[in-house]
């Protein structure tokens, strides 16, 4: 969701013109280039190091862009699968009634 969020937030300021700025971390002013699959949001690689999420599980921001575009479409096309089947029977009923 988050990484959903960020992209929809990057294409609407892209579509306006505006410039688009990388986010950065908050707290240590610096690229986020990790993302933490535990607490799924993106870091930079000072918090990378840091108690908590040295154990956790991470990829670079590339990567697991790729994977969530992946689960996304796929999430997607479910659901204009469940549409198409809702509007079918939609139009079935529409005739009915008729």
């Amino acid at each position: 969701a988050r990484v959903l969020e960020i992209a929809k937030r990057l294409s609407l300021q892209a579509a306006r013109g505006e410039t688009v700025e990388e986010e950065g971390c908050k707290r240590h002013r610096e690229p986020l280039k990790v993302f933490c699959k535990e607490d799924e949001a993106f870091i930079c690689v000072i918090c990378r190091e840091s108690r908590a999420h040295r154990s956790h599980t991470m990829l670079p921001v590339q990567d697991a862009v790729q994977e969530y575009k992946g689960q996304i479409q796929a999430h997607l096309q479910a659901l204009k699968e469940d549409r198409d089947k809702l509007l079918g029977f939609r139009e079935v009923e529409m005739r009915r009634s008729w």
